[in-house]
């Protein structure tokens, strides 16, 4: 301190404790007083009671103090309050309907000193909690709904929303004004019709409503179909007047296409015609042209070649001339020539036919002798072929004279043999017919039955035969079909197909089978009367067996024809 304040200067320490505990004072006051002073906002308000009695605080703030005072703080906001009934809880409109609303209120304190006191008063800290504002005050807002509802049908409820809504607010503001509070606006977000199956069919109101309900849906439903009848009806008639247009506006169109390619069609054709019949023209006057300059290119070679060929003619006469003149000198030339060769020639003729002459008298000399050896060749060779010749005619004539006396003692050998067969046969016909005419008397001789045995002999010898060559039509059998109801041993209604039954009554299979292809023979009825002459009968396999089986048995007439 002495080195802070010099001796002998002023002394500064109490001009700034003194402001410093004033200062201090000062802070201690003001910050006491910022913490006893409450404010209150746009949002929120206070209402303060006790020392100094209620305040209502809203636009500024209050000193607050202890002990003293107690503050209530009001909400000013808006507060969006949610109502909904449906169901079993919905409302009940004047036609006995019940409908499902909900609806949304919005419900503020009144900004004024009295509301606000009556707020805190009678909703206390609600206003700061909308559920629990919600809690108090739905019952009001549920009243106000169902009231004005039960003024008006549904439709109305449905067509006039406004008043429906202003009718629930003016309703319930008289009792939100009781709590401080005003209704600043009702909006409807849901309205429709409670389904069905909540109604109470013992219900009074439902019953009636549910009655209503069904007539005027069952009446809704008739008139829907009616209306889609209708409707359907209307679409038919009008896509069926739509497509009757539609095809009479497309046989329009193609008979205005048609119309418009004739008409391009006969245009094209005049066209084409006047092109052809130009062109023609124009053709025609070039080929006149053409055979108007090839005319005069041909008289032109015409008379050239006729200039040429009197040219060439002019020639050829003066070249004949000349040739002939030539020729004429030529021969004149040959004849003189001609005259001195034929002189010589004469000359040499005349030399040659000495010469010929001599040569032609050793050539007829040589000839004259080669012809003597060649006629005495001939004669010779003439000689030995006539020697050969008449050898051989000898021969020959020797030969043929063998020959006829061969065949006359061959002819006489065959005459001679014929003659004995022929004496031969005769002896043996006459023992022959000796032996028959014993035969015959011996036969004669016999009794009836033992002609009889004889003649079944003499059958029974061919009988095999017979029988062969009658059974060869059945050969041509190249199938038989058999149609058997009774089963194989069965009978009477079986039949053989294509054989009709016999009438032999009871018969098995095999047996119909084999009647009906022994019908088949050749000469039935004459085979059939042999065998019967035999004791057979042959029309039947059973009548054949029977006969055989007779047959087996002892024959008196056979015996007696062994005996």
């Amino acid at each position: 301190m002495q080195s802070i304040v010099p001796q002998g200067s002023t002394s500064v320490l109490p001009y700034l404790v003194y402001p410093g505990i004033a200062l201090v004072v000062l802070l201690v006051i003001g910050i006491t007083f910022a913490k006893l002073y409450k404010r209150a906002s746009k949002e929120v308000g206070f209402v303060r009671t006790g020392a100094g009695g209620e305040k209502v605080v809203i636009n500024g703030g209050a000193l607050v103090l202890p002990v003293f005072h107690e503050t209530m703080p009001v909400n000013l906001n808006t507060v969006r309050l949610a109502v909904e009934r449906k169901n079993s809880d919905a409302l009940i409109t004047l036609d006995r309907l019940r409908i499902d609303v909900k609806a949304e209120f919005y419900v503020r304190v009144k900004p004024d000193a009295q509301s606000i006191a009556t707020a805190a008063q009678t909703l206390g800290l609600r206003t700061m909690n909308p559920e629990a504002l919600k809690e108090l005050v739905e019952g009001k807002f549920v009243d106000a709904l169902r009231s004005v509802a039960a003024g008006m049908t549904m439709a109305q409820l449905h067509e006039q929303r406004s008043d429906f809504v202003q009718k629930v607010q003016q309703v319930s503001s008289a009792d939100l004004a009781m709590n401080g509070l005003e209704l600043e606006s009702v909006s409807l977000t849901g309205l429709d019709q409670t389904s069905i199956e909540h109604f109470n069919a013992n219900n009074a109101f439902d019953a009636e409503g549910l009655t209503k309900l069904t007539e005027q849906i069952e009446l809704r439903k008739k008139a829907r179909n009616d209306i889609e009848q209708d409707t359907r009806v209307q679409i038919e008639t009008k896509n069926l007047e739509a497509q009757r247009q539609s095809f009479l506006i497309g046989r329009d169109t193609e008979f205005a296409r048609l119309e418009q390619e004739r008409e391009l069609e006969v245009r094209r054709a005049e066209q084409a015609s006047e092109v052809a019949r130009e062109q023609a023209a124009r053709q025609r006057e070039a080929e006149q042209a053409r055979i108007e300059a090839k005319r005069q290119i041909d008289a032109q070679q015409i008379e050239a070649d006729r200039a040429i060929q009197e040219a060439k003619i002019a020639q050829a006469q003066a070249l004949e001339l000349a040739r002939q003149e030539q020729q004429i000198a030529v021969q004149n030339k040959s004849r003189e020539e001609s005259q001195a060769k034929a002189v010589a020639d004469q000359a040499r003729a005349q030399a040659v036919v000495a010469e010929e002459a001599v040569r032609t008298a050793r050539d007829a000399e040589v000839a004259e002798r080669q012809k003597r050896i060649e006629l005495i060749d001939a004669a010779r060779e003439a000689e030995r072929s006539a020697i050969a010749i008449k050898t051989q005619a000898e021969a020959e004539k020797a030969a043929a004279a063998d020959r006829a006396e061969a065949a006359r003692l061959a002819a006489e050998g065959e005459a001679e043999a014929a003659k004995l067969r022929a004496d031969a046969d005769r002896v043996r016909f006459e023992v022959e017919a000796a032996g028959q005419r014993a035969v015959n008397e011996a036969a004669n001789l016999l009794s009836s039955d033992q002609v009889s045995l004889q003649t079944k002999l003499a059958l029974l010898k061919v009988l095999p035969e017979l029988v062969r060559e009658a059974a060869k039509p059945m050969e041509a059998i190249d199938s038989i079909r058999i149609v058997q109801v009774d089963g194989l041993s069965g009978g009477g209604a079986g039949a053989v197909a294509g054989v009709a039954n016999d009438g032999g009554g009871d018969r098995n299979l095999a047996n119909a089978a084999v009647s009906a292809a022994l019908r088949y023979r050749a000469q039935a009825p004459v085979i059939d009367g042999l065998m019967r002459e035999l004791g057979f009968e042959g029309g039947t396999l059973d009548s054949l067996v029977a006969g055989a089986a007779a047959g087996a048995g002892p024959h008196p007439a056979k015996s007696e024809a062994a005996e």
